[in-house]
Parts: C-alpha cells; structure tokens; sequence
C-alpha cells in the first residue's frame, strides 16, 4: 500500500533534506457519517448525531445514542468497584485512571482532595463515567464506611500484601495515591489493607495509572470471570 508523498525507491542516505519527499501521515476517520435511510424510531437516538454523523470515542454499539441514553445503559451494567485517587497536587494521571474505569465499567471514580483535575487523559470518557468529589480523607472515608464498602489502598508499603494472590472483596473501593508521594498515610491508616504489584525490574514503583488499569482488571478476573486466586 502506497503512502502519500512517499517514493518507489529509497533515497541515497547521502541525499540533502531538502530533496526527501514530505511524509503525509495517514488520516485516519473515526465515527461514522450521517445516518442513511429512514430514521430509526426510540428514545436513545440523538436527532442532531443522525443528521450530522457521530464521531465520538464510543463502541459501535453506541452510535447515533445520545449521551445521557448511553449513560443511562452503562448503568445497567456498572460493577460493584469503585475507584479512588488523591489529588493534592493536580496529578495528570488522573484522566487515564478515569478512562480505564470507563473502560471496566466502575460504579464510581472518586476525587479526594482537590475538586480540578486534569481531563486531557479521560479522552472524554469522564461525560459517561459518575465522578464525586471529596475534599478530604475523612469525607470519603466516611462515605466508603456508609456505603458499606471495603477501602483498598494500592500502594507500596512494609505491610502490604500481595495483589496477586489477594482475595479482592466484590464490593470495594480502590485508592490509588499520587504520582511521587503515592497513597498518603491517612488512606493507609483507614484502608482495610493495601496492597502491592509485583514487579521484576529495578525501579521501585510503576505509574498511578498502570496500578490502577492492573488492579481493575484483578477485579474483573476475579469477580467477573470468576478465577480464583491462590
């Protein structure tokens, strides 16, 4: 397959940058374009995407859905996790820990600490995904503590216990400290326990949002397709 502005042969390694062919990067559309046909009859399509087209990041499923029609759906479905992240200091791995909540279809994200975040990562999906905010440790424990939920603090601590071999509780909450200072010592004093991710390497930790994306998916596995841990 061709690209354009790309030639049939390679050029010298000795050519001057003046005489290499421009590189066009491939466009790429997502979404599809306005509805074709007859209209479709109920409630969940959106009258402005079937005229215009939809180019949102949703499943295929989704498209033509109005916003609060795909909400209202996901609802149906929500897993009995929630998931938590201090911001203190206006963390950017916020947004992705959101997106892979959308992505695993938590019942909930919670904010502690400061109400602004930094959405750039979400890629949107915060408009489908319940978010609260809590200004401050006691708050949300009080909250997890009133909705019955046990608070699960993923971090690295001398008493931490093993992810990997750990019986998460169906219905939980887990809290994810900050890049750099990681979960404060007020959630690791009220977590049930805190656990860890094994790791191999030689660094210490690995990002808030790949322990999130990992520790979400043990959920799943463990709750959803129902495998046991040793």
């Amino acid at each position: 397959m061709s690209i354009p502005g790309a030639t049939s042969s390679p050029e010298p390694a000795d050519a001057a940058p003046s005489e290499l062919p421009e590189y066009v990067e491939p466009h790429h559309e997502v979404g599809v374009g306005p509805w074709e046909g007859e209209l479709p009859q109920g409630d969940h399509w959106d009258p402005e995407l079937l005229a215009e087209g939809d180019r949102r990041n949703v499943l295929d499923q989704y498209r033509y859905w109005s916003m609060d029609a795909i909400i209202a759906e996901l609802d149906t479905r929500r897993h009995d996790f929630h998931i938590a992240i201090e911001n203190w200091q206006h963390d950017m791995n916020i947004g992705t820990v959101v997106r892979t909540a959308n992505a695993f279809l938590a019942k909930e994200v919670h904010i502690i600490g400061r109400r602004r975040w930094n959405r750039r990562g979400a890629m949107v999906t915060d408009r489908y995904q319940h978010v609260r905010h809590h200004p401050t440790v006691d708050d949300f424990v009080a909250w997890a503590q009133g909705e019955g939920l046990a608070i699960i603090g993923i971090d690295i601590f001398p008493d931490s216990e093993k992810l990997e071999t750990y019986d998460l509780p169906r219905n939980c909450v887990l809290v994810f400290g900050q890049e750099g200072p990681g979960l404060s010592e007020e959630v690791h004093a009220a977590a049930q326990t805190t656990l860890s991710i094994e790791q191999f390497g030689s660094t210490r930790s690995i990002n808030a949002a790949s322990a999130a994306g990992i520790a979400m998916h043990a959920w799943v596995r463990r709750h959803v397709f129902n495998q046991k841990v040793n």
